[in-house]
């Protein structure tokens, strides 16, 4: 299995446009390197590819990925389709761009298909798409080979889905598992708290990709000057999970979609320093992990 991070960073990407913490004008000086909104493109075969998530910066990504490079036809490509975990706007997006493309499959849990619904409408006036409903811890093949299972794991709604009457899990992780290799990659870039459960998923897998958005509770409101922070946001801060994730030293644990304002993003940071130390990584857009 073949794993490219398109994007790393969350919503707003890094730097973010409107805010000139200490990071965002750390990239604008060229003192620390740009990255887009969380997003990878898995591959079982290396001809078909499948995104996780749909980031509003994927144009860019995939232009800046030779493997999903189009052909060989004029307007063949090597995407099949996407795995939404959740409903939230730097995830989904990037559904808009891909409307050219017809054929491509979307798979996404129930609530997120209802919250989705208007986009839906939209994007069948381009093309025929399949959209297909995430049934909780069951299994779905996906065209090149890959297994991959659902695991709901909070019930956190994106803001414009707050009045929705679809009741469940809002946001799932993804095991990806390659039975030509027997490697799993877990992907669960937003985490409200650590479920019951989880730490089975963690230690099974050959590579972990875990929601980084925060490094302490307190961030935003230190970074921005303005009141408010993580648990408003459901995202569970590295302050919380980094204890977790040291008790699986055998796994590849690697943060992602982080925040403008996390220190980790800075090598030269305290806080990324802990992570070195505990053998937790950060990694750059466009890193390939085989699996």
């Amino acid at each position: 299995m073949k794993v490219v991070l398109l994007g790393t960073a969350a919503g707003g990407g890094v730097p973010q446009w409107n805010c000139a913490c200490e990071v965002c004008v750390g990239v604008r000086a060229g003192r620390l390197p740009a990255r887009t909104q969380d997003c990878l493109a898995v591959s079982g075969n290396g001809a078909d590819w499948w995104l996780l998530n749909a980031s509003p910066d994927i144009g860019t990504q995939l232009a800046a990925t030779a493997c999903l490079d189009p052909g060989p036809g004029p307007r063949d490509t090597p995407l099949r389709g996407v795995l939404l975990t959740d409903a939230e706007l730097d995830h989904s997006l990037g559904l808009m761009t891909l409307r050219g493309a017809p054929g491509l499959r979307v798979h996404a849990p129930a609530t997120v298909l209802h919250a989705l619904a208007d986009t839906r409408a939209v994007l069948d006036r381009y093309a025929e798409w399949t959209w297909r409903q995430v049934e909780p811890e069951q299994s779905v093949v996906l065209a090149g080979g890959l297994e991959v299972t659902a695991f709901p794991v909070s019930g956190k709604r994106p803001k414009y889905a707050g009045e929705s009457p679809v009741a469940g899990h809002w946001v799932v992780a993804y095991r990806l598992f390659d039975p030509a290799t027997g490697g799993i990659v877990l992907y669960a870039p937003c985490l409200a708290a650590w479920p019951p459960g989880f730490d089975d998923l963690v230690a099974e897998a050959d590579v972990v990709l875990l929601d980084g958005t925060f490094y302490a509770p307190s961030e935003m409101g230190t970074a921005t000057g303005r009141a408010g922070g993580q648990s408003a946001m459901g995202h569970l801060p590295i302050t919380h999970t980094l204890p977790e994730l040291r008790r699986h030293p055998r796994v590849r644990r690697v943060y992602t979609h982080l925040n403008n304002t996390n220190p980790v993003l800075d090598p030269t940071s305290a806080e990324h320093a802990k992570l070195c130390e505990a053998g937790v990584e950060v990694l750059p857009d466009g890193s390939v992990l085989e699996v």
